[in-house]
């Protein structure tokens, strides 16, 4: 009996113990250090090529004829953002969410869409030569007008383009 006794006040103080650390630990378990958000905010014209950008928020932001060329934008949020003739040329936004965006007449030449989500945005008039969108979720319209001008190959991921977006 006293056994039993001592291995129940052992556990009750260990999960004492327990609930103090969490409660007395500062930070979130799954904080993110250094997160940058351009929220609401205009960056037209602005210069972000060849950049670290990865999981940076971008929500409802003017980026009107912005140069992300070259520019690490995985896992990022462009959510509500106008990129019309913006510069991605050679960008990685593999597994970014693209909701709702604008990117007329931008420049997607060689850009990385690799299991990006683009709903809801349009690619009018945008060079998406070399571009690779393999598994990525884009409306069937965007993707039927992105066939009429897909061609190329990526130079990184060797895939066509045409076979990336599942072109007949």
């Amino acid at each position: 009996m006293k056994k039993i006794l001592l291995r129940f006040f052992g556990l009750i103080a260990i999960l004492i113990l327990a609930f103090l650390w969490i409660i007395l630990n500062p930070k979130p378990a799954f904080a993110q250090i250094n997160t940058i958000n351009y929220n609401n905010i205009n960056l037209e014209n602005r210069d972000f090529s060849h950049t670290d950008l990865a999981g940076v928020t971008f929500v409802a932001a003017e980026m009107r004829g912005t140069n992300f060329q070259g520019a690490n934008l995985t896992n990022a949020i462009l959510t509500k953002g106008v990129l019309l003739k913006a510069n991605l040329e050679d960008a990685n936004l593999s597994g970014a969410l693209v909701d709702r965006v604008t990117m007329d007449g931008a420049n997607l030449k060689n850009a990385i869409f690799t299991e990006a989500t683009l709903t809801r945005s349009r690619f009018y008039d945008a060079d998406v030569t070399g571009a690779d969108f393999t598994d990525a979720l884009i409306d069937r319209y965007q993707v039927s007008l992105l066939c009429e001008r897909a061609d190329g190959f990526n130079p990184v991921t060797g895939v066509s383009t045409r076979d990336s977006l599942g072109c007949k």
